[in-house]
């Protein structure tokens, strides 16, 4: 990762009550190249920092109202600061000084007269220090980004806890509970409507379904034509995965009634309904591809069978498995379903449909 100093694009906090000393610390730093913010005390340099963080601090330490440790000690445990580099300057030069410079969290400690060529030198190498730091943040913001958009924000920092584990090919078999949303009436809608009026009212409808599947915790996994496929219990599991997944399907069957309802396409009602299938049990969980090009997912029986009911749910129908339901029956309102013979399996399979949550 390369890093490009430029030394007027960084604003250095310069902390002393002698009046002589900051004017004497300024010439330096502009004569750098660096901005300066100055302050006479340690309150007004927190209030300085606070309004608007500088890339660095030089403090002197015996001063009134708040000494040098102190404002060091403030800003190291305030998370809008803690990575700000701190120098102490001053003209107390003993070793218990500087081990309680140390102490407070400072990066480096610099005495009095001191040597401008010197100073400069630990100025610049703690600022590269710091915009490494802010390189790794703003990647680090980016992945976050990237990984919210698949899974909820808590998840996502989780993940980014323990990348290693969470990031790396492979699978692992764990329970979970899977669901399927399709939207019913959509292949007769498009063949009236152009490509740009398909689109737009996929992408009309899909935020509000995927805002669902994070509120309620889950997991998107990816988007198949007109079809949304989600699961619950991976990269983290909760003891009421398989409720929140149900109430989401509830939620995302409400919330497509009251889009359908208002959905007009060239000036005609859209006409569409969602059919959705869940179902539980174990499947393996992980990245499947390759190292440049991997898709976190869930596959096995308990993906088909989702897949299944889902195809055999009627507008605005939300149908799950008894697995499903034996974890939920307490919860929810559902009617039991003629068994059903599903395709690609020899045994009927009990069937419920849920009509709302209880609890």
């Amino acid at each position: 990762m390369t890093v490009d100093i430029n030394p007027s694009a960084r604003r250095i906090l310069v902390v002393d009550d002698d009046w002589l000393n900051r004017e004497l610390l300024e010439a330096y730093l502009k004569e750098a190249g660096y901005q300066c913010v100055m302050a006479g005390d340690g309150v007004l340099a927190l209030q300085a920092a606070g309004a608007n963080p500088p890339d660095l601090v030089l403090c002197d330490v015996q001063m009134p109202r708040m000494n040098g440790y102190e404002v060091c000690r403030h800003l190291k445990s305030n998370p809008a600061t803690q990575f700000i580099p701190v120098v102490m300057v001053t003209a107390l030069d003993s070793d218990d000084e500087k081990l309680r410079a140390v102490e407070a969290g400072a990066d480096d400690f610099v005495t009095k007269p001191f040597n401008a060529i010197l100073l400069l030198t630990r100025v610049k190498s703690l600022l590269r220090i710091k915009l490494l730091h802010d390189k790794v943040e703003e990647r680090n913001a980016l992945l976050k980004q990237v990984l919210t958009r698949y899974v909820a924000e808590g998840v996502a920092e989780t993940i980014l806890t323990d990348p290693d584990r969470y990031l790396r090919l492979g699978g692992e078999t764990r329970p979970v509970t899977v669901l399927f949303a399709d939207i019913r009436g959509f292949t007769a809608f498009t063949e009236h409507r152009t490509g740009q009026e398909v689109v737009e009212t996929l992408n009309s409808i899909f935020p509000d379904l995927t805002r669902i599947i994070f509120n309620y915790r889950g997991t998107f996994d990816k988007f198949l034509g007109d079809s949304v496929m989600a699961f619950w219990g991976a990269p983290l599991a909760s003891d009421d995965d398989t409720f929140r997944a149900v109430k989401a399907a509830i939620e995302m069957r409400d919330t497509f009634g009251e889009l359908s309802a208002t959905l007009r396409v060239g000036g005609a009602a859209a006409n569409l309904g969602l059919g959705i299938g869940l179902n539980s049990g174990e499947a393996t969980v992980g990245n499947i591809g390759s190292e440049k090009v991997m898709d976190y997912t869930v596959i096995g029986d308990t993906v088909n069978v989702a897949r299944r009911l889902q195809e055999i749910a009627g507008r605005g129908e939300v149908l799950i498995s008894d697995s499903t339901y034996q974890q939920v029956k307490d919860q929810v309102r559902a009617e039991r379903k003629a068994e059903q013979t599903l395709h690609g399996r020899r045994e009927p399979v009990i069937v419920y449909s849920v009509t709302e949550v209880i609890v």
